[in-house]
């Protein structure tokens, strides 16, 4: 069987130990708005009622605020000198 959006949401937040917060957090610095209890309904198992399929959009949102979450924003990462050359 493979891996739905929201098994790969699923490792992932086990995986980076992340919580409800963090996760609403992270889509919010993707200006991604998402309660707890709309993410409750990606972490439940597929035959409950309350079940929603985590659409491809939120899981594109979800790790590109990731990357932002980890790391500085792209445009407040330190540019490199143009006269420096590596060695």
């Amino acid at each position: 069987m493979p891996l739905t959006n929201n098994d790969i949401l699923k490792k992932l937040r086990v995986a980076l130990k992340l919580r409800d917060d963090d996760i609403v957090e992270i889509l919010n610095l993707v200006d991604y708005k998402v309660t707890k209890s709309e993410l409750g309904a990606f972490f439940r198992k597929i035959d409950h009622p309350n079940y929603k399929p985590l659409q491809d959009q939120i899981l594109r949102n979800f790790l590109n605020g990731l990357i932002i979450y980890k790391r500085e924003p792209k445009d407040q990462v330190p540019k490199k000198d143009a006269d420096t050359k590596a060695e």
